[in-house]
């Protein structure tokens, strides 16, 4: 039995199906927000609403509706609960082994200054972890060393979200953009041209947004030549690379750069005043006391052993790197066709190890409600391939290079498990959640709403991507989304395709920071399950007055600034 997506379903009307289909994302801002759920079980009750609404409104069979909610919440385990699961056991191995106090005093010499750290961590090594691996590891990891570093949780989650903004759009290994070439057949490297003139200028902005959201106004006039350093060096990186390299490299390479110019402007600038959080300048004489004994601390450390504290994640860098690498990603999940030995040897062992079964009920039994054409549905498991793997044997790896015993290192994989398991759930619920109504054709039905906006539409054409994002948890699954959409209706009412793509990237990377997907990651790897509401309620109005700035761009990149695009 086929069901075919229909956009006008109910009462053969866009709008009122439009009013059916936002309900579930309603539903799951008022649980949050207002009525302050716990994660899993907004999560939960928000997939029974959307499962509910796509049998009943949008005349989706129920074996459908469901089996697409267990195709989603596959996808949810594998790769994003995997990614968190591995990275979050990194980082508890590095605690256990008392490792991870040398890597707070190695923070700590280059500066004490929490509005440093953040910038150090959250914005430039969140970024370089973005473009390597992508998914939930940049959050996760980065946000776990602030917290690590002494950052209240709630703030380490909220700020590493919001810095994760810069880098979203070129994602990992430019795997967003390259998304779109596909189903538009505009070249990626044209789309990521557009990119690299909008995001540059979020990106010399956001060090400075951070640490106003962190300190204030007055407290982040105080450290602006690190400001300008980090941020200007990452957006000229970002432009330059962006435009003449292609879509693959500019969060690597951008975040490198301004973690390395940052890191030495340090040495020759610090700022005139320590600042702490309140809950730490209560105690301040003490905390000027400890600084100064992490100080002298610091000298006993040699070269040495800082870089045995730092290898876990020198480790974790080392492997997925490797595992971003296109002929070797094609290796690790049994598609390489190539001739080199290695790399075939790879290919056997990746090939046992990636299942594709089909969805039963699903494969091929849903008709697009656009081009007609079955969509086929698998359950995607490439088990080598995953970047939970690569962070899962840097973890392996770490275990002989800091001499950990394997019952101590079973042991904080089962703590770690354990200490995650809501987080997950939240996980697998909201991306069943999104999985249903992309089946049911809601997503697209409020696209199609936005779509008729006519001659603002380049206004709201990043109100997309920010909605794809929102609901898939994904820039690269909005961007597969509503692509298509986005270059028709720029068509027709005379804006540049590229520019609407682009836009749908750019506007996408504003919804990260709001999406249940990331909530509930950051959430868990601060060791915060269960206030996913209060996190929500954090990066909510930063997540709408950074999408307006997107927005104001756009319309103005489409008539009185086109000079600015290619």
């Amino acid at each position: 039995m086929t069901f075919t997506q229909n956009f006008t379903a109910v009462g053969g009307s866009l709008g009122w199906t439009a009013l059916i289909a936002v309900i579930p994302i309603l539903y799951f801002f008022w649980a949050l927000v207002i009525k302050k759920m716990k994660g899993h079980n907004a999560g939960l009750t928000t997939l029974l609403v959307s499962l509910v609404l796509a049998v009943i409104a949008f005349k989706v069979p129920a074996g459908t509706a469901i089996m697409s909610a267990t195709q989603g919440a596959v996808y949810g385990l594998i790769p994003i609960g995997w990614i968190i699961i591995t990275s979050v056991f990194l980082y508890n191995l590095t605690v256990k082994t008392g490792y991870f106090n040398i890597i707070r005093h190695s923070v700590l010499s280059i500066t004490e200054d929490r509005r440093i750290q953040a910038l150090l961590v959250a914005f430039s090594f969140g970024a370089f972890l973005e473009g390597a691996a992508g998914f939930g590891a940049p959050v996760a990891i980065s946000a776990a060393l602030l917290v690590g570093l002494g950052f209240n949780p709630l703030y380490a989650a909220g700020l590493c979200l919001i810095a994760n903004t810069a880098p979203v759009a070129f994602g990992a290994i430019g795997v967003p953009i390259t998304a779109m070439e596909g189903p538009t057949g505009i070249a990626a490297t044209e789309i990521s041209k557009v990119v690299g003139r909008q995001l540059p200028l979020l990106s010399v902005f956001l060090p400075f947004f951070l640490i106003v959201i962190m300190a204030g106004f007055k407290k982040a006039v105080e450290v602006l030549p690190a400001v300008l350093i980090s941020g200007i060096s990452f957006a000229l990186t970002q432009f330059l690379s962006s435009n003449f390299l292609g879509p693959e490299l500019p969060d690597v390479l951008s975040a490198l750069v301004s973690l390395v110019a940052l890191a030495v402007f340090m040495k020759f600038w610090q700022p005139k005043t320590i600042f702490r959080f309140k809950a730490e300048q209560e105690v301040a004489v003490t905390v000027a006391t400890v600084g100064q004994n992490e100080g002298e601390h610091e000298e006993h450390y040699s070269g040495g052993e800082v870089l045995k504290a730092w290898s876990p994640f020198i480790i974790l860098t080392g492997f997925i790197s490797i595992w971003g690498i296109p002929t070797i990603k094609l290796a690790l999940t049994g598609h390489y066709e190539g001739t080199n030995v290695i790399l075939k040897g790879v290919n056997a062992i990746g090939h046992a190890l990636t299942f594709m079964p089909e969805v039963p009920f699903l494969h091929n039994k849903v008709l697009s409600g656009t081009s007609h054409e079955p969509i086929a549905a698998v359950y995607k498991l490439e088990l080598l391939g995953a970047a939970g793997t690569a962070i899962l044997l840097a973890a392996v790896v770490t275990k002989f290079v800091l001499k950990v015993s394997w019952s101590k290192w079973i042991v904080t994989l089962i703590e770690t498990v354990n200490e995650i398991k809501y987080p997950l759930i939240t996980i697998c619920s909201v991306v069943a959640f999104a999985y249903v109504a992309n089946v049911a054709g809601m997503t697209t039905t409020l696209g199609l709403v936005l779509a008729k906006t006519g001659a603002l539409f380049p206004f709201f054409s990043p109100v997309l991507g920010w909605l794809g994002v929102f609901i898939t948890g994904s820039d690269t699954s909005s961007n597969v989304l509503f692509a298509k959409l986005q270059q028709v209706t720029a068509g027709s009412v005379g804006m540049d395709p590229t520019l609407s793509l682009a836009a749908n990237s750019s506007g996408g990377v504003t919804g990260k920071m709001i999406s249940p997907q990331s909530i509930a990651v950051a959430t868990a790897a601060v060791g915060l399950a269960g206030k996913e509401s209060e996190l929500l309620r954090f990066t909510l109005k930063y997540s709408i007055f950074l999408l307006l700035l997107i927005c104001i761009l756009t319309f103005l990149q489409s008539n009185v600034l086109s000079w600015m695009l290619p």
